[in-house]
Formats: structure tokens, C-alpha cells, sequence
């Protein structure tokens, strides 16, 4: 079936764009309401899964966008790093877990979590665009405060902070708990709980460096 002009201009659009684009900003281009663009947005993308499409129409950061599809990432990963896997480390990303969960959170808030000065992986993090400065905590120094970036919502394929999997999806049973404070050590167990949500993020952000 033939699209409206009004569908294909979206398409346009978004095929161009470097990054998701607002409701608010197609609609005014196209001179048409949000939610008759939203309306159109959720066709095209109900129409490229039907047809099985390589790619998908998502919202992501408050926008829209193109992406791969799910289903094939593996092609995809295997063509942007061709073999030469480069990672954020674990403790960046131990650090952008403890961001993205306790954001805004200082450097001083997010050392006393992970019991190691965070200063060099901070700024690893605000150069890789995935934190940045949201504000100072009105306390006494008042301390910078540091939240996630759209980048990372983009990343994350998430259109918001709240879609990120509640913490209790990486916390293990009270019976468990037992278990492994009797064989490790409470801090052994922090420790893997903060590996499991790192190595969440990390399965998302992979094609990025750092220290």
C-alpha cells in the first residue's frame, strides 16, 4: 500500500538525521499535530516489523530514529568491530551503573560506593560522552553532580532513565545472600552484583575504549 506523503517525509527525515528526532520538531516540519505524528511513526514501525525489515523505526532519548534490527545484532557487531572487540573496562562501567541508577550523584558519592577514588574513570566516562554535569549538591562545598547523558539513553536503545531494569533483577535472595557471605565476604558480593549490572550496560556499549 502506498505511503502519505506524510509518512514518507518522516522517513526522509530520519533517514538523514545523526540523531533521534523529537515529535515536537517533525511536527512542526511537516505541519502536522505530535500525535498525528506519533500515530504515523507507530505505522511505519508496525509495517517494517511485518515485513521482517533489517532495520526498525524505535523510540530512543525522546525520539525517533532508524536502527538495526534486534535480531541481527550479531551481523552488525561483527561488521563495526571486525573482530577487535574494544570495551569500555569494568570499572568504567561499574561507574556508569552507579551514575545511572544514583544520578545526580557525586565523585565523592560514587568513590564511597565502589571504595576506590572514580576521578580518572569519571572523566573517562564524560569523554566518551556518557556522563556530564547536571548541577551542584546545595550542601556544604557543594560538590558537582553528575547524571547520563541522551548518548547513553541512544546507546542503551532506552528513551528514558526509568526503562532502565530495576536493581532487584541483579540482586540475589536472602537465602543466597547467606550462602555467599559465609563462603566469600560481603564486599565479594557487592562486587559481583556491581559486575552483573556493568556487564549489562557493557553488552550494549561495546564498540567504545576506555580506561
Amino acid at each position: 500500500m502506498a505511503r502519505s506523503e506524510e509518512a514518507r517525509a518522516i522517513e526522509a527525515i530520519l533517514m538523514v538525521a545523526e540523531e533521534p528526532v523529537e515529535p515536537q520538531l517533525l511536527a512542526q516540519l511537516l505541519e502536522l499535530s505530535p500525535g498525528r505524528v506519533e500515530e504515523l511513526c507507530a505505522e511505519l514501525a508496525a509495517d517494517y516489523e511485518m515485513g521482517s525489515r533489517g532495520f526498525a523505526l524505535v523510540r530512543v532519548a525522546g525520539g525517533h530514529r532508524f536502527q538495526s534490527h534486534p535480531d541481527l545484532a550479531p551481523y552488525v557487531e561483527r561488521f563495526l568491530l571486525d573482530g577487535q572487540a574494544a570495551r569500555l573496562s569494568g570499572p568504567a562501567l561499574e561507574t556508569l551503573a552507579i551514575v545511572a541508577y544514583r544520578q545526580p550523584v557525586s565523585r565523592a558519592q560514587v568513590a564511597a560506593i565502589r571504595g576506590v577514588n572514580a576521578d580518572a574513570v569519571m572523566r573517562t566516562l564524560q569523554q566518551r560522552g556518557f556522563v556530564h554535569e547536571v548541577g551542584r549538591d546545595p550542601g556544604p562545598g557543594q560538590a558537582l553532580l553528575y547524571g547520563t547523558t541522551q548518548l547513553f539513553l541512544e546507546k542503551l536503545g532506552m528513551d528514558s532513565v526509568a526503562d532502565l531494569p530495576p536493581l532487584g533483577d541483579f540482586v540475589p535472595e536472602a537465602s543466597v545472600v547467606e550462602a555467599l557471605e559465609r563462603g566469600l565476604g560481603v564486599g565479594d558480593i557487592g562486587d559481583d552484583i556491581g559486575d552483573d549490572i556493568g556487564d549489562d550496560i557493557g553488552d550494549h556499549i561495546g564498540d567504545d575504549t576506555g580506561e
